[in-house]
């Protein structure tokens, strides 16, 4: 199976790296197209005739800025794919390891794949890729770590919010949530609305909910 691939890193020699890696895997055929800065990037993105083409577009972080398009990272750029090739899966590789810039990245981009560079080898890419080719999200153990410490220890999802997820798991719903947890239906409506937000989720069910949970170790 040929699987069309966009590079997007500053570093020619990373991406030299990712297509030497990426050419042992025995599951697919890598077809690749580089662009080293937001600029390149964004006209690639952009261009009607590339609407179907890519299957996946590797995403390094920290670019040189287009700041003639207000490009000025990976992030702005994963964005831009979302809105103009929304059928391409989006695979995130950053040098950032902080609590706060991963949250975000999950909450605005939802990546396919989100990987912190220290935290994976090379190797790992033909793993990576096919999880995500075939439906799965993946995220390294440090984002699950810097991700869970930013919900939970700046209290973002207090004691109550906890509960309501277990329950949820458990196979509750909202009226034996509220009588478990002695408080009112539109509590736990609300609470909900506010876990879903946190998560990144604008549309969706309970399931939707377990899964984001499970995925980011809140399980």
């Amino acid at each position: 199976m040929l699987v069309k691939i966009l590079m997007v890193d500053d570093h020619q020699m990373m991406i030299e790296g990712y297509k030497s890696v990426l050419s042992l895997n025995d599951k697919y055929t890598v077809e690749s197209t580089a662009a080293n800065n937001c600029e390149t990037a964004y006209k690639i993105i952009t261009n009607p005739s590339n609407l179907n083409v890519f299957d996946l577009v590797f995403l390094d972080y920290s670019l040189p800025p287009y700041p003639q398009q207000n490009i000025y990272s990976g992030e702005d750029l994963a964005l831009l794919v979302r809105k103009y090739m929304p059928n391409t899966k989006i695979i995130m590789l950053t040098t950032h390891s902080d609590a706060i810039k991963l949250f975000t990245i999950v909450k605005k981009v939802q990546p396919n794949a989100l990987v912190v560079k220290s935290d994976f080898q090379p190797e790992q890419l033909i793993e990576i890729l096919n999880k995500v080719l075939e439906g799965f999200t993946y995220y390294s153990e440090l984002v699950h770590e810097r991700i869970k410490e930013r919900l939970l220890s700046q209290g973002l999802l207090d004691r109550i919010d906890r509960q309501i997820i277990v329950l949820i798991s458990e196979g509750f719903l909202i009226k034996s949530i509220a009588t478990q947890l002695n408080v009112s239906e539109d509590t736990v409506k609300k609470r909900k609305s506010k876990i879903k937000d946190l998560l990144g989720i604008e549309k969706g069910s309970d399931e939707d909910i377990l899964k984001e949970c499970r995925l980011l170790g809140l399980l």
